[in-house]
Parts: C-alpha cells; structure tokens; sequence
C-alpha cells in the first residue's frame, strides 16, 4: 500500500508511519516541523520511521511541507492508496491567542487533502479529530451522540474539519473515518503534556505542577492503542463516514494522576497548583463502544500500566528525549 501520513514527523504520526513501514507499506510523510516543541523530537520519529522501513522492507519518504499549500498536497495525495491526516496545529491553550492560524491550518489544510482526495479517488481518508470537541459535558462518558459545543478555538477548528470530511465522503463518495482522540500519551510524546511534565520534573526533584484544583479527570489513551485502531482502518473496511471516539475508558483526576507518578518516583514531594486555563477541558471520557462495534477495538492499557510503561521507557530514554522535554 502507498500510504500518505500528514504531521508524520510529530507524536501520533510518527508512530502510525514507522508501524505501517514495519509492515512493508510504502510510507511518505509530510510535515512542516512547526516549531511548537522541540523539533530534535520530530528528527527522531523520522529516523525512527526510516529505521522501521529498513527493517520491514517497506520505505519512507520524508516530504517537508504543509498541508495549507494545496499544490504539494495534491501532487502527495495522487500517489496514495490511503492517506491517515494527523497534520495539526496542536494545543487548546494557545489556540486562544492565535485562533486564525488554527482555522488555516486545521480547517483550511484539511479542505486542501479533501479536495485532492475528491480528486484523485482514494481507497481511504482517515483523520485526527480530538475530544475537544464535546466541549462542556452534558453528560460522561461521551458517546458519538453528546451535542458537540467545542470551548476552544482548537476545538472548533477540528471540529470543521471533521464534519468537512465527513460531508466530502458523502457527497463526493470515498470513504472517511475521523478518529475521536483522547488525550493520547506514551514513548515519544509531546514534551508539553501533563504526564511527561510530571515525570519530567519528579525525575529531577521538582514537584508536579497541577492547573487548577486537580480534580479535573482526563481520559487518557495508551498510544499503541491508538496505533492499532487506525491500523484496522488499513487492514478492514469499517466505519465509512462516522466519527468514532477513541479513548481508553480508564478516567482519572489530574491530582491523583500526579500523586501516582510521584509516588512512583520521587515520594517525598508536595504537590504544587497554579491556576487553571479557562480554555481546558473540566473532563473526559470517553464512551468506545461504538469503537468496539465497528472496529472491535479495546483499550489495552490502563492509566496505570500505560504510565508504568511510559515512565521505563522514559529512563530508557533519558539521554536524548529529557533534555528536549526540559528544554520546550
């Protein structure tokens, strides 16, 4: 299969391009190394795709555009069989003081690929839409059906991505799935999240900060789980046109999350709170039995194992993957 991974150089593209090279696919990414973190991070999943595709006997292909510039998406996507679009601005927080660059990138960028998808007939489309979504909870867990009210201009900008998508498969007649993440973490992640912050700082002797009154809960996703649901997307026709919510199922207050991995780590350190962002979500968590119909998927991971296996990695790691984090 020639497959077309957008934000390929980042956390969850990275990940799905060095499995689908494992597996033999001929794998081109595309990535703007948009300098939200360190991007000695993003050269490293690059390498690591590169390393993959020599071990499995497919290839990689590194392009280094952006998905707003729609001759080079077009020229990209005429060559796939299946595009999986992770290309994103990413982050809730600062979407509120730039939201325009969220739109182009993450509503704009995404009509780009829909209309070379249009275009050139693809087997598949499979997109990155996130939890934002929802917004304020009505109800917990989320299911597909809760009212979707984003809180944030990032929100809102994957929101009109995915029902663009959604509305292109429709009327134009491919097949579209958008992947609901929630909170997704493991080996490799984002330096600026919550949980390689807590170790980050507890692995020096630092306390945990917490935004808020850490009783906020989050549905977080072990990454190979997240892997292995848009892998089925490849392997199975399943869920043409709906959005599906990928999560883990296993919730947990941001507090007690940061005790654990204290505890684990560095005991004899306090907590420490500051305040929290109004655009943040209260909660997640999500409801995955619609991903469990259609994709049978299953989480896993808990929260505990997950971040058990997070941190072992992250030792494993330290040389070149702490410092980046420290430093972003």
């Amino acid at each position: 299969m020639n497959v077309l991974v957008t934000g390929g150089a980042g956390f969850i593209g990275g990940n799905l391009a060095e499995r689908f090279a494992r597996d033999g696919h001929s794998v081109t990414v595309l990535d703007n190394f948009d300098p939200f973190y360190d991007l000695d991070i993003k050269h490293h999943n690059v390498e690591t795709g590169r390393e993959a595709a020599t071990d499995g006997g497919g290839s990689y292909e590194l392009v280094e555009g952006d998905v707003r510039d729609a001759d080079l998406v077009a020229d990209l996507v005429a060559d796939a069989d299946y595009v999986y679009h992770q290309a994103a601005q990413a982050g809730v927080r600062p979407s509120v003081e730039n939201p325009r660059k969220y739109h182009e990138v993450n509503a704009d960028g995404t009509l780009n690929i829909l209309d070379a998808c249009r275009d050139e007939g693809i087997e598949r489309f499979v997109m990155a839409s996130s939890s934002s979504v929802y917004g304020v909870p009505r109800y917990l867990p989320y299911d597909e059906e809760h009212p979707t009210t984003p809180v944030s201009p990032y929100g809102a900008s994957k929101l009109s991505a995915e029902r663009y998508a959604c509305a292109y498969g429709e009327v134009y007649d491919f097949p579209v799935v958008a992947l609901r993440y929630f909170t997704v973490y493991g080996p490799r992640m984002r330096p600026n999240m919550a949980i390689s912050n807590f170790v980050s700082r507890c692995m020096n002797g630092e306390p945990p900060i917490i935004y808020g009154d850490g009783t906020q809960t989050r549905d977080f996703t072990f990454i190979d789980d997240v892997v292995e649901a848009n892998v089925t997307l490849l392997e199975e026709d399943a869920a043409d046109g709906e959005a599906v919510n990928i999560g883990s199922t296993d919730n947990i207050e941001i507090k007690t999350l940061a005790e654990e991995i204290r505890d684990q780590l560095a005991p004899d350190l306090d907590l420490v709170f500051e305040a929290r962002h109004d655009a943040d979500a209260e909660h997640t968590h999500a409801d995955t039995s619609k991903a469990s119909e259609l994709l049978d998927y299953e989480a896993s991971h808990t929260i505990r194992e997950g971040v058990s296996k997070f941190i072992d990695w992250y030792e494993a790691n330290r040389e070149w993957y702490e410092p980046l984090v420290r430093r972003s």
